[in-house]
């Protein structure tokens, strides 16, 4: 993948951060010593761990230490007993030269050291539709152009709006899969009852309505890649399946008698911590381990916000392409007022959401006055009626919430109800029950 000098940075040297050492004194692995040259350690039983320990109070995925430019922080990461600094559970903590962490029975010193340790960053601002000089985008950006020289196995994370998508599109068209086919499966809208057969096909047949064969989702993707987005949906009675042709790269259809030999790439996007969902049972630790061969977190906007006039000028050019935004508009929404008042957002909806605000910006005439106006906010909520009886109170708050939460949902998501319900977390016959319930479009 080629870029232009606009595309690069030049002499930037890589941040540093401080490095820290890892030890066990008390519990079953007391004794155990990380110390390495890396930003970043993840603790738990699971021998994929940076400091795997044996001990069955310990999760598997427990608590994660990385080093930042704001100090060294620890991050539980769903585990059943909990993770504490120095007698406090936390869910997150910034750690102090000394402190003790506790997981489960466990102790750990955690010390800093004299070190400092780099951060690799990709030279470029940009990676297919993705763009950010940032140093977490840069990061990102660095592990993303390492993986597209094989086939390994990738597994996406971040919030929804990040760019999950549009980083495995560049994963896939940077490698030598790029002229073959990339077949998207989001298994977060597809009904658990039909979304075996979209990814692995069915023959004529198989089932009550298989009137005709169909060829699934890895099959139609032979020579290229399966992209499964939001694969933290998919239903636990189907991962075991899923993770059988990962094992033996052959698919079975749906009725048929014998496999069929795969030749495919694999990369799957959630905007869960999978680690977490393995502790608790909800996702396979086999398949886990699987997919996250090579781990790329994508940062939220709200990380980045020195990224927001690239994003404008990149977001505003794809919309002036499609003819969606006027040449004059749009140099109006680059105005650096205007630009400087979208910092001041906390874009819940990430780069999604900016895209619909500019988009909304272009069509309103809203930067007719740069510097006045701020991003859409969320409203007040509505005053407590003292003079009502408690649950008549309570459910006219109720439903003041749900409504303006829902108004707010399907406008950040452009009226798409299935990206809506995944990024509330519920099922969208759910959503469309509140849709129904409050009258919404």
């Amino acid at each position: 993948m080629s870029a232009g000098a606009t595309d690069l940075i030049a002499g930037d040297d890589e941040p540093r951060v401080r490095g820290f050492r890892l030890e066990v004194i008390e519990g079953p692995a007391a004794g155990a010593v990380w110390a390495r040259d890396q930003a970043r350690c993840t603790i738990g039983s699971a021998a994929s761990n940076d400091l795997a320990i044996e001990d069955s109070t310990v999760s598997r995925f427990h608590c994660e230490v990385e080093g930042g430019e704001s100090g060294v922080r620890v991050r539980d990461l769903g585990s059943k007993n909990a993770t504490s600094v120095d007698g406090v559970t936390i869910q997150e903590a910034r750690l102090r030269h000394g402190s003790l962490i506790r997981c489960g029975r466990t102790v750990l010193r955690f010390e800093l050291a004299d070190r400092t340790v780099a951060i690799p960053l990709s030279e470029r601002t940009r990676f297919g539709s993705l763009v950010g000089r940032s140093p977490a985008m840069r990061a990102a950006f660095a592990v993303l152009e390492r993986a597209a020289g094989s086939d390994v196995t990738v597994l996406i994370e971040g919030e929804t709006g990040t760019g999950k998508e549009g980083a495995a599109r560049a994963l896939h068209e940077a490698g030598r899969r790029g002229p073959a086919p990339l077949h998207v499966i989001d298994c977060g809208s597809i009904p658990a009852t039909l979304i075996e057969a979209e990814l692995f096909g069915h023959e004529r047949g198989a089932f009550s309505g298989a009137a005709v064969r169909r060829v699934g989702a890895f099959e139609a993707a032979q020579g290229g890649t399966v992209f499964l987005d939001e694969i933290g949906e998919l239903p636990l009675e189907l991962q075991p399946k899923l993770l059988r042709v990962l094992e033996a790269r052959e698919v079975r259809r749906v009725g048929a008698a014998t496999p069929t030999p795969l030749d495919v790439r694999v990369i799957a996007a959630t905007h869960r911590d999978l680690r977490a969902e393995v502790n608790s049972g909800g996702f396979r630790a086999d398949l886990y381990y699987r997919l996250a061969v090579v781990r790329v977190e994508l940062p939220p906007l709200r990380r980045r916000p020195e990224d927001l006039p690239l994003l404008v000028e990149a977001i505003l050019g794809d919309l002036g392409r499609a003819g969606r935004v006027p040449p004059e508009v749009a140099l109006e929404l680059q105005g650096s007022e205007f630009v400087a008042s979208l910092g001041r957002a906390a874009w819940p909806g990430n780069v999604r959401e900016l895209r619909n605000f500019l988009e909304q910006c272009a069509v309103l005439g809203a930067a007719s006055a740069p510097g006045s106006i701020d991003p859409p906010r969320t409203a007040a909520p509505a005053p407590i009626d003292l003079g009502l009886p408690y649950k008549e109170a309570r459910q006219r708050v109720l439903d003041d919430f749900e409504r303006r939460y829902l108004e707010g949902l399907l406008a950040v998501h452009g009226d798409n109800v299935s990206a809506a319900a995944r990024a509330a977390g519920i099922s969208r016959m759910s959503l469309y029950a509140l849709i129904k319930r409050h009258g919404e479009r």
